[in-house]
């Protein structure tokens, strides 16, 4: 029986894209860009097991990006990816696959279709790759002058994942060692090894800039185009305490917030919105406060749990707005907390993100100082 190994190679840091986060950890449609690839192969029927090549250093990243999946422990990479293509493929040498699967990590809108014309064609290969014709006339220069025009009937862009017969790329990889080729296909070429080319996607580009990222955020949302909106309202008396809680963030106060759970009226309001949004009932549905699991639990786990709900939809969320409604205590000075740990919870830009605040003018029970109140909306794009 042939055993198939997906090795998604997330070791780089991604310096063309600029910023303190590797690239492949940054956010694209609220999941990290890591996470597309890898979702979309841990459930393809052909592959048995998906293992990453990463940065150790970057642990805690990967660890938040893969939750939730079913894959095999990662490797730690090298200096260049070569080596770090190499350290993968050794390390699965106990599995005894019969093929190896080859992904770059900032390839996020790898298909299906893709993944078996690769496997497909080993069986007549020892290697395969998926490739798109180059279509554009291609110039060779010389000192920024046309040196000459090449014959683009012979050319192919190459793309991942590329795929090999496992015992072949590793031998083909130890002879390698030291050298720099573009990518695992030149190492196949380099040990004399036949690889077949077959047919890419348009939509399998690398992320590399800014542009790409915009990019590949634009071809998501093209793909959403149903808009929907929730709204959520909630309020809480004020009882004893030293503290509260609201958006996420807790507040020193002269009075606590009286609730079953930890009564933060933000994400309750923001909770119901997000569920409204996709027709999902209310938090009381999910979260009964006849339950005593969720005495006193905090509600970012009802927020997180609406978020899930909507990405189990295939959707994303798009923009939330928060208003809370007191005379006491002064929203301002947590405002831009309040911001970054909904951001956090929900897995958005803090740009997506508006938490706001007034006051009724001293009149009703907010105004008298009794309670607080939220209200919230949130924009869902879902597909059509």
């Amino acid at each position: 029986m042939q055993m198939i190994i997906a090795l998604v190679v997330a070791a780089g840091r991604g310096t063309r894209l600029g910023g303190a986060t590797p690239k492949q950890y940054l956010l694209l449609a609220g999941k990290p860009l890591l996470r597309h690839s890898l979702e979309t192969l841990a459930r393809h029927r052909a592959i048995d097991r998906v293992r990453v090549v990463f940065n150790p250093g970057d642990r805690d990243l990967y660890d938040e990006a893969v939750a939730g999946l079913d894959l095999l422990p990662p490797v730690a990479g090298g200096a260049a990816r070569q080596d770090s293509v190499r350290l993968g493929i050794e390390s699965l040498e106990g599995f005894k696959p019969s093929r190896v699967l080859i992904h770059d990590a900032a390839r996020p809108f790898l298909d299906g279709v893709t993944i078996d014309h690769v496997t497909a064609a080993l069986d007549e290969a020892p290697g395969a790759i998926p490739a798109l014709p180059v279509r554009d006339t291609v110039k060779r220069a010389t000192g920024g002058m046309v040196g000459a025009t090449l014959d683009r009937a012979e050319l192919w862009r190459a793309q991942t994942p590329q795929g090999f017969r496992y015992p072949e790329i590793l031998a083909a990889h130890r002879n390698a060692k030291g050298l720099d080729l573009s990518d695992d296909a030149a190492v196949a070429e380099r040990a004399g090894l036949a690889v077949k080319l077959v047919a890419g996607s348009e939509a399998n580009f690398k992320v590399t800039t800014e542009e790409d990222l915009r990019e590949a955020e634009r071809r998501i949302a093209s793909g959403l185009g149903d808009v929907r909106t929730g709204q959520g309202f909630d309020v809480h008396a004020f009882g004893p305490g030293d503290h509260l809680w609201l958006c996420g963030v807790k507040l020193p106060h002269t009075h606590g917030l009286i609730g079953h759970s930890d009564a933060d009226a933000g994400l309750h309001a923001l909770t119901d919105a997000t569920l409204g949004a996709i027709g999902a009932g209310d938090i009381g549905v999910h979260f009964p406060d006849s339950d005593p699991r969720w005495h006193g639990a905090p509600s970012h786990q009802f927020l997180r749990h609406a978020a899930d709900l909507v990405k189990a939809k295939g959707g994303v969320i798009a923009h939330v707005d928060v208003t809370i409604i007191c005379e006491r205590p002064k929203i301002g000075p947590h405002r831009a907390a309040m911001v970054a740990r909904i951001a956090e919870i929900l897995g958005l830009d803090p740009a997506r993100v508006s938490v706001k605040a007034t006051t009724t003018e001293k009149l009703g029970f907010t105004g008298r100082g009794e309670g607080l109140a939220a209200q919230a909306i949130a924009t869902v794009r879902l597909p059509l």
